[in-house]
């Protein structure tokens, strides 16, 4: 699955996601992870109510299942969540190694449901009906 992190220095999630400067992009699975992509952002990205402004960082994110920010308003939320991406807020302190470690361990110990969805992302719906009572 891959999964972004809305950061200014590269190194933490500082940013909120309207005004965030870059977003980087991580593969994730149970044996580790690796960044495939940095998306970079310019513009007006501190006016509020610019709804414009998310456009890009939406199509960024279009194939995400989760993304890590310091903060996000109530319209983008909405957005993203449409999106079937899942937004996790922390503290801006957060470094994105330290969340990607924490993300691994959850994976292959119990996950939770949210993230059991989100590691399905993208893959075919399967029902295994052998396993239910008649």
């Amino acid at each position: 699955m891959k999964v972004a992190f809305c950061t200014q220095d590269m190194q933490h999630v500082d940013a909120h996601f309207g005004w965030a400067k870059n977003i980087a992009i991580y593969e994730v699975d149970p044996a580790g992870y690796k960044m495939v992509e940095t998306c970079q952002f310019g513009g007006s990205m501190f006016e509020d109510g610019n709804e414009d402004k998310l456009v890009p960082k939406l199509e960024a994110l279009s194939d995400c299942a989760i993304v890590y920010l310091s903060a996000i308003g109530a319209s983008a939320a909405a957005r993203v969540v449409a999106k079937k991406i899942h937004p996790v807020k922390v503290e801006a302190t957060e470094s994105i190694t330290t969340l990607l470690d924490r993300l691994i361990v959850t994976i292959n110990g119990n996950p939770p449901p949210w993230l059991r969805k989100a590691l399905s992302k993208g893959e075919p719906q399967t029902f295994d009906f052998a396993d239910e009572e008649e």
